[in-house]
């Protein structure tokens, strides 16, 4: 399975958006970019659309989490906008995640990859188990809510790097690991919690990794991003 590197472009505008992309003009492959709520509740549809002719490979990271016949009918929507990668919360249940995938399926049988979200990385073990009351520890809960989404029919969870192994040995080598919480080794962890380095990322089993401020916020983004790819994709 090839790995990648997926840009997070949490920007609060098209114009900002656009003139960090601009600095990739000349790479010989488009980056794989994130599309979160502040762009696209920012731009709306439109900027997913814009990006999409320019080349670019998009993860639409809305994260769904309502009752199973709203994010089917959400997730209808979000299959014309021909994005690559888009995600739900797995805490909606089997269920629902049953019915994003129902509403994600195109009537010709294609669909974007699914995968669903286990616990941010931000949340710690103390944070989920006082504030959530998830008594479970927090490798069980991500195991646990990863099997669920294996159930509903997703094709891989987002979860912290750390996690990866884990899920992969509970899961299957073919679901998919989409990790954020990458820094690389001489950098800031930021609000991050649980996170890890890109090449630390690559050995535990992340197939994906979203990185985001230590690109777009780098001195030179574009050599971050290679230097990024060279660490996770060897």
């Amino acid at each position: 399975m090839n790995k990648d590197v997926i840009i997070a472009c949490d920007f609060k505008s098209a114009e900002d958006t656009f003139a960090f992309l601009d600095l990739f003009r000349d790479e010989p492959r488009k980056p794989f970019l994130k599309i979160g709520m502040e762009l696209f509740y920012a731009e709306g549809p439109s900027i997913v659309r814009e990006i999409k002719r320019r080349g670019h490979r998009i993860f639409l990271d809305l994260k769904l989490h309502d009752i199973p016949n709203t994010v089917k009918k959400a997730m209808a929507v979000l299959s014309r906008l021909d994005v690559d990668m888009c995600n739900v919360h797995a805490a909606g249940t089997v269920a629902m995640m049953r019915a994003a995938v129902e509403g994600l399926t195109r009537e010709d049988g294609t669909r974007p990859l699914l995968i669903a979200v286990t616990q941010l990385t931000s949340t710690s073990e103390q944070t989920m188990q006082q504030e959530l009351l998830i008594g479970a520890t927090i490798n069980d809960t991500i195991v646990r809510y990863a099997r669920n989404a294996r159930e509903a029919g997703l094709d891989g969870v987002v979860c912290s790097p750390l996690e990866a192994g884990m899920v992969k040995e509970a899961c299957g080598a073919e679901f998919l690991t989409v990790t954020p919480g990458v820094r690389f080794a001489d950098g800031d962890v930021g609000d991050q919690v649980r996170v890890t380095t890109p090449a630390r990322a690559r050995e535990i089993g992340s197939d994906y990794i979203v990185v985001g401020r230590p690109i777009t916020a780098a001195d030179d983004p574009v050599a971050a991003y290679r230097r990024c790819v060279a660490e996770f994709c060897g």
